[in-house]
């Protein structure tokens, strides 16, 4: 990662209850913030498990999550699309991430991409890389929205299911870990809600969002969540291990 001293939190920033979205507008749209709150949540608690060694931040755009892995990992590489507008400081490489990436196979032992596979024109083509550049015994963390509205138009592609990621890992010979739905029915409405209503009144916008992560936070909301993810999810969250070579050679 290239310019280290001079990163700040954007999109997420650490509080005494672990990380979550950012108040200010600028980074997080008061209409994102039901979502960008759930997501901190999530990307702390699986960044912490399993990001170790050499990381590959895939997708990183403001390497909003630096603050979360950068004690766990001996180094990060960022890597993103090339924007001739804004030169993005952080960059080690610029790349198509809809090409085959110029870089040496296995050399990385994490590879974290988060809501990057939805703006992929070729989503097979970059998991086969992701598995490519994964040292035996490393892992990929991934996250993708399912339920979610279209944003960063055209570049929007698709969405995920549980079962297309499976497919994903299975083709590419990738042991699943952890594959698991957040958000439910509850968080889908209310977000769509916040969505509406910030084009009337940011206020009432920003209040409604306050009041309902209130509620999402409380036994009910979450036991709401938890009934609905399954078949309603906001987006779901991936860890895949890449397999030594001898496990490889006995499932042939």
């Amino acid at each position: 990662m290239q310019n280290k001293n001079l990163w700040t939190e954007t999109k997420f920033i650490k509080t005494a209850q672990g990380y979550k979205a950012s108040n200010d507008p600028k980074n997080v749209s008061l209409s994102s913030h039901i979502i960008a709150n759930i997501q901190a949540s999530i990307y702390e608690k699986i960044i912490r498990q399993h990001a170790t060694g050499l990381l590959l931040d895939l997708g990183c755009g403001n390497v909003p999550l630096y603050g979360i892995y950068k004690d766990l990992v001996q180094d990060n590489i960022c890597i993103d699309w090339g924007n001739t507008l804004h030169k993005n400081q952080y960059l080690d490489y610029e790349f198509d991430l809809n090409n085959v990436l110029s870089l040496e196979s296995e050399q990385f032992d994490t590879i974290l991409s988060t809501d990057v596979l939805e703006h992929i024109a070729k989503p097979e083509l970059l998991m086969s890389e992701m598995a490519r550049l994964l040292k035996p015994d490393g892992k990929i963390i991934l996250t993708v929205p399912f339920l979610y509205w279209l944003h960063e138009q055209p570049y929007d592609f698709f969405r995920y299911t549980e079962f297309a990621l499976r497919m994903f890992c299975k083709n590419n010979n990738l042991t699943l870990i952890e594959l698991e739905p957040y958000g439910g029915a509850l968080e889908v409405v209310l977000d769509i809600i916040a969505k509406q209503m910030i084009q009337f009144s940011p206020v009432l916008c920003k209040i409604y969002s306050k009041l309902a992560i209130i509620f999402f936070e409380s036994h009910l909301g979450k036991q709401i969540s938890r009934k609905t993810a399954k078949k309603f999810p906001i987006g779901y969250y991936l860890v895949a291990q890449k397999p030594v070579d001898n496990l490889i050679e006995q499932k042939v």
